[in-house]
């Protein structure tokens, strides 16, 4: 249940201040951008980011909700070692927030969509950011996500002949 509610907590905390960052110019510009520099993430990039994002979505995000879970400091070693192992995708089947469903955000036209993480993407639903995808395999080998479109195309005129 402990690990639950600190999964909970630090998913919250991580879509609120991830999405913020994308909102806000400012933030964007100067710290949410170094991890945006990764176009297609591999799976270690999900720790790539501004000393200040980790600071703030990582360190202090994993400090509240270690305060908030009442989690001893045994089971926040093997917590965070999780947290850190899962960014190298080992646990691709156990999660839908996973390698795959963070590469849509780091898309040309995914960037407002897909901002939980670091475990569900109830947060995504919840608040409509959610872009479902499919895997599909790359001509030269391995796996690409493409993302599949939930708003209508745009109308296009048609011409009489």
């Amino acid at each position: 249940m402990v690990m639950l509610v600190v999964m909970v907590v630090l998913d919250g905390w991580q879509y609120v201040w991830h999405r913020y960052m994308h909102h806000n110019r400012f933030l964007y510009r100067h710290i949410n951008s170094w991890h945006h520099r990764l176009i297609v993430p591999y799976a270690f990039g999900s720790q790539y980011n501004h000393p200040i994002e980790g600071l703030l979505l990582d360190t202090l995000g994993g400090t509240l909700a270690l305060v908030v879970s009442g989690m001893s400091p045994r089971a926040s070693i093997f917590f965070f070692s999780l947290c850190t192992i899962k960014g190298g995708n080992v646990f691709h089947l156990c999660f839908w927030n996973n390698t795959a469903y963070h590469d849509v955000h780091h898309q040309l036209h995914g960037s407002r969509f897909n901002f939980s993480k670091p475990f569900f993407a109830t947060w995504d639903k919840v608040f409509g950011t959610h872009m479902p995808y499919v895997l599909e395999e790359r001509p030269g080998g391995g796996l690409q996500s493409r993302p599949l479109m939930t708003r209508p195309p745009t109308m296009v005129k048609k011409t009489s002949v």
